[in-house]
């Protein structure tokens, strides 16, 4: 078996690399991937195979594409790639959070990240949540009084959905919403599943401070609804800079963007 050549990336960083190039390229090669990460075409396909059996891409003759707009990988699929990536958004953007904040937080894996780190922090918070893994995350936290949403169970996103859950937000006010999105593209955030727009904008609709968390490689990309604009964020918490394009738009928007380090964003510090 080929062995990965010195200095070349690990298969989680492999996995985002390829999902960002196809942020500005609708597909791409596999030998053209082997030779810019170091390895061998064996190894960028099973890396595509991965990714494809995941819902991250589709599978190509010699490469992969993009995904169709209406279609997204289900929350344990892409909790399978980009745990380290996720983990560094969750914990800055915790770290972000005040005492006593109301925060509302929609179902997705980097919004479980972030509920996790929460819970890690101690902080003392009040959450409400349609996400059932957020949820129980945040339940690890003696600090964080949680309330859950009513609605339809979706299992494929451990959340629920519908009316029920519209009315149940409408009730509160919150500090803050946390929210997650399929792709970000200078007309604002996406998402694959209609249901899960709807929430997403009855939450940023009830918080002064309406933050986005999203992993680099959702950038330029568009899915099949869009949540909101762009004006409707103040804060975007991910793991790299947005591209030049997407930030200056971003700029203009009025958003923070803050790039997750790991430095800082440490429970306790």
């Amino acid at each position: 078996m080929a062995r990965r050549q010195q200095g070349a990336p690990g298969k989680e960083a492999r996995h985002a690399a390829i999902l960002s190039a196809l942020g500005t390229d609708p597909t791409v090669r596999i030998s053209a991937l082997a030779t810019r990460f170091g390895v061998s075409a064996e190894t960028v396909r099973r890396d595509i195979e991965t990714l494809s059996a995941a819902g991250a891409v589709r599978r190509t003759y010699g490469g992969a594409s993009v995904t169709h707009p209406g279609v997204q990988p289900d929350l344990s699929a892409r909790e399978a790639t980009g745990g380290a990536a996720r983990a560094l958004i969750g914990a800055a953007a915790a770290a972000l959070v005040e005492a006593g904040a109301v925060t509302m937080v929609d179902a997705g894996s980097t919004t479980t990240a972030f509920a996790r780190a929460l819970a890690a922090r101690g902080t003392r918070a009040t959450l409400l949540t349609n996400g059932l893994t957020v949820a129980l995350a945040a339940g690890e936290g003696p600090g964080l009084r949680v309330l859950m949403a009513p609605g339809d169970l979706y299992p494929a996103e451990r959340a629920l959905y519908g009316p029920e859950t519209d009315a149940f937000l409408r009730r509160f006010s919150a500090d803050l919403a946390v929210i997650g999105a399929s792709g970000l593209t200078a007309e604002g955030p996406s998402d694959a599943e209609s249901r899960a727009a709807w929430v997403k904008r009855a939450m940023i609709a009830r918080a002064p401070r309406r933050m986005l968390l999203l992993t680099a490689e959702k950038f330029g990309h568009a899915y099949l609804e869009r949540v909101a604009e762009l004006v409707s964020l103040t804060d975007l918490v991910t793991d790299s800079p947005p591209p030049p394009t997407l930030a200056a738009a971003l700029g203009r928007a009025g958003v923070q963007i803050h790039v997750a380090t790991g430095e800082r964003d440490r429970a306790g510090t």
